[in-house]
């Protein structure tokens, strides 16, 4: 009977270890409006999971999603991080949903692109123009300007995202109306032109596009060329990039830590990642640029456009973008819509 408990004990000694240890739970955060398909964010995720053990599961809300669901989630915030375009950046301080924090390699990032305080600061940025599926087309020019967006024979071909939400989309309308010799505290031109788009019959969705693009359902969109330069070259599709001859617009994305976020430790550590001699280089070879320009290898940066063609696209100005904003949306929804 006492060897039957010694072993019985024994077995059980053995086999405790297993169950009274308590199961460490996985590294986790969230970023809000991280999507896989857009500016290379499935990569960038992989990497924040393999270098620094953290999972980030995709987000597909664009700019104004995001912040509209961190407002609501103020009493008990869900996301650690956001990333947005550059033009929300105002409306999330406004709004008390991001905080400051100043990652590794803050005083590397040139001052026009990032908060004095810490709440918001770029990573890269794109430049606008016009992302063309070659062989959707079906023999029509490609177009070479804004203003041949409104010809007939591209009628239910050309896509923008939707301006009362998504920061591309009321980009695309300032780019527009700075081309055609708006202001920013003037954007007549661009609203008329957006006005008489929809003769033609506009694709407008709410989300990131890209694979409708190479798919050819959207033929023509309105968006950057890192996109374009990806589908070309990453994915072999039968894509090109145009800057239209009137002029565009480079536009700076940004990321912030989230007030309040449940993995703000974690968080913090992404920020700084995401400006790591790694990241950086990795941003560079999507085809964007790193805001650390030193950083954007040769290689990627012969895929680019010529010289020339950027000479056209101007730095958009946050401060006065941000103001003219609220605009945008109003203007858009009223005078458009």
């Amino acid at each position: 009977m006492s060897a039957f408990f010694s072993r019985r004990t024994l077995g059980a000694l053995l086999l405790l270890p297993l169950f009274a240890a308590p199961v460490q739970a996985a590294e986790q955060a969230v970023c809000y409006n991280c999507p896989p398909e857009w500016a290379d964010w499935g990569t960038q995720l992989k990497m924040i999971q393999a270098r620094l053990g953290i999972t980030v599961p995709p987000d597909n809300k664009n700019s104004g999603q995001a912040i509209a669901a961190m407002i609501a989630e103020k009493a008990k915030p869900v996301t650690d991080v956001v990333y947005l375009g550059g033009i929300a950046a105002g409306q999330a301080i406004e709004a008390d949903v991001i905080t400051a924090y100043k990652p590794a390699n803050w005083d590397k990032i040139p001052a026009d692109l990032k908060d004095p305080e810490g709440r918001w600061f770029t990573i890269h940025s794109g430049t606008l123009g016009l992302f063309v599926n070659t062989a959707a087309l079906g023999g029509k020019p490609v177009p070479q300007r804004w203003a041949d967006l409104k010809n007939p024979i591209y009628k239910g071909m050309v896509g923008y995202l939707d301006p009362t939400s998504a920061a591309v989309g009321q980009l695309s309308v300032m780019a527009v109306n700075l081309a055609l010799g708006g202001s920013y505290d003037k954007i007549d031109a661009g609203i008329a032109f957006f006005k008489d788009l929809q003769k033609n019959d506009p694709i407008v969705p709410k989300q990131t596009s890209y694979a409708r693009v190479i798919s050819g359902e959207i033929p023509i969109l309105i968006d950057y060329d890192f996109n374009a330069y990806r589908g070309k070259y990453s994915d072999k599709a039968p894509v090109t990039f145009v800057i239209p001859a009137e002029g565009s617009v480079t536009f700076p994305y940004i990321m912030g830590l989230a007030k309040n976020g449940p993995n703000a430790a974690n968080g913090r550590k992404i920020l700084d990642f995401v400006l790591s001699d790694e990241s950086q280089a990795q941003w560079g070879n999507a085809f964007l640029r790193p805001v650390f320009a030193e950083k954007l290898s040769a290689e990627a940066a012969a895929k680019f456009l010529p010289a020339a063609d950027y000479a056209r696209a101007k730095p958009v100005d946050l401060g006065k973008l941000g103001l003219a904003q609220k605009s945008i949306v109003e203007r858009y929804k009223s005078d458009v819509n």
